[in-house]
């Protein structure tokens, strides 16, 4: 990198960010090592714009991202994975075998506690805490004695997360969630967003405890029952949402998943849009992407047109632009505003312009006549492009995780001594399922879990105005793991006999 020491402050924000760790300040004036590969993070964060890159051609090109490193010979990229070998660039470390994190990841021989004997549907509830479980039934499971352990578990501390697959913009992160009828209550927050999708929380401790809490349940297993809730975000958008349907915002319902960034789509999509026009912009509140200037546009040989576009430059042909209500869920109202200025000595009368959004469902095309770009008619090739982008689009929708901890009635139900069940839980020797359905446990204390909602069977789960979800729990391990933790040994029963029981009720 160049460096203009003249306008450097020492303010060391560029030390502060280097993924490589060689820059340093000396004198109150930055200094950077000689094994520096021009990811330009430190010029990016520079409020001086002291830095600058050489560009210079004797150093190797790593292509595996759009960061571009420059590499010197004997020197890894600012990702720590390429390196330069005597001028090659390297994935530098080896491919790994399974048997090689095997025991880091859990091994899957013990296939037979994978699935409980029976489920906790309609078992119903034991309180207090330390009573056994409703039922605690014994089988033989390829010649080994199994336990599942079942139960209907009142979890107060718990909440729904919701991903609603759209571009539309809701709001910014943390506004609150309203729920506006008799009264505006306050269920939850937006979290942020994630890939092609908006994440929202409902629920959680802080919000079931407060003066809302109830209503913020009920508005939870509203959605659970399949019904259509409207919030209002804060200082954003009026949200229509119910599970397994497009989410509509602002009373917009887009119909579409996108199938990638707007860098995504330049990539997926480049031969396609190499012919669509001279230049193509794809509008996206992620990564707004200008084809020509793009490594994809690049790589098809794509003539860089006269188009620079507005928003922060990641890297070449990525720009990242405000949220807004505008096309692709930026800012931008009116497509053509997208553009920062022309270069006039590469633009020509006939010169064509595609703008679209990553799904395709806003698109406009123009031609340059004397000077300004003219919107028309789509040509055959952009129509072609479009076509296919629609079509590789999924469809919209709203899905749902419930997250939860097993608390002291669920633990205290399967064993005397709780933390011994934590503790098999996370070491693999008992399976939790809800439902029959399997839940992402968290690493760490406890045994909080998030399990899809759409994978338990419908109607499976209560609400009780404490407030708190009655679901349906199962603990499924062999007999010598329940005598470890200290199972209920007392209270097993043969699924035999319980299935039986089960039948002639």
């Amino acid at each position: 990198m160049k460096i203009d020491l003249d306008k450097c402050k020492g303010c060391g924000i560029c030390e502060e960010v280097c993924p490589l760790g060689i820059i340093t300040i000396e004198g109150r004036k930055v200094h950077i090592g000689n094994d520096c590969v021009e990811c330009k993070t430190c010029m990016k964060v520079c409020p001086q714009n002291v830095l600058s890159p050489e560009m210079a051609d004797d150093k190797p090109v790593c292509s595996a991202c759009p960061i571009m490193c420059r590499i010197p010979e004997g020197a890894f990229g600012a990702c720590m994975r390429y390196f330069n070998e005597k001028g090659a660039i390297i994935r530098k470390g080896r491919v790994h075998t399974y048997e090689e994190v095997e025991l880091l990841v859990g091994s899957t021989d013990d296939l037979i506690i994978n699935k409980p004997l029976i489920t906790g549907i309609g078992s119903g509830t034991t309180y207090p805490d330390f009573r056994p479980s409703p039922f605690i039934v014994s089988g033989i499971r390829e010649g080994i004695d199994i336990i599942t352990v079942v139960t209907e578990a009142p979890l107060s501390y718990s909440g729904m997360k919701l991903k609603a697959d759209t571009d539309l913009f809701m709001g910014q992160e943390a506004g609150k969630i309203y729920v506006k009828r008799k009264g505006k209550r306050h269920v939850g927050h937006l979290c942020t967003e994630e890939y092609g999708s908006k994440m929202l929380s409902l629920g959680g401790v802080n919000i079931l405890t407060s003066k809302d809490g109830l209503f913020a349940a009920k508005v939870i297993f509203e959605l659970l029952k399949g019904k259509k809730v409207k919030f209002e975000i804060e200082d954003g958008a009026v949200v229509e949402i119910a599970l397994g349907k497009a989410p509509k915002v602002n009373g917009v319902s887009e119909e579409r998943m996108r199938v990638g960034c707007g860098s995504a789509t330049s990539g997926l999509f480049a031969p396609y849009m190499s012919d669509a026009a001279d230049e193509v912009i794809v509008l996206d509140g992620h990564i707004t992407a200008l084809f020509s200037e793009h490594p994809s546009g690049k790589y098809l040989k794509k003539t860089r047109s006269c188009i620079s576009v507005k928003g922060i430059k990641s890297t070449d042909g990525r720009y990242f632009l405000d949220k807004g209500s505008g096309w692709g869920g930026t800012d931008i109202e009116n497509p053509l505003d997208v553009i920062k200025e022309i270069d006039k000595s590469k633009c020509f009368d006939g010169m064509t312009l595609l703008i679209t959004e990553t799904t395709g469902q806003r698109v406009a095309f123009y031609t340059v006549k004397k000077g300004k770009f003219v919107e028309g008619d789509l040509a055959p090739e952009a129509r072609r492009f479009i076509e296919v982008l629609k079509d590789s689009c999924q469809p919209s929708s709203v899905s749902a995780v419930f997250a939860a901890g097993v608390g002291g009635s669920a633990r205290a139900g399967v064993t005397k001594n709780p933390i011994k069940l934590t503790r098999a839980v996370h070491e693999g020797k008992v399976t939790i399922t809800i439902g029959g359905a399997k839940p992402f446990i968290f690493p760490g204390g406890g045994i909080n879990f998030m399990v899809d909602v759409a994978k338990i069977k419908y109607g499976s789960i209560y609400f009780s105005p404490t407030p708190s979800f009655v679901i349906p729990v199962e603990y499924t391990m062999t007999f010598e793991t329940f005598k470890e933790i200290g199972g209920h040994i007392e209270a097993i029963k043969p699924v035999k006999e319980v299935l039986k029981a089960i039948k002639n009720e």
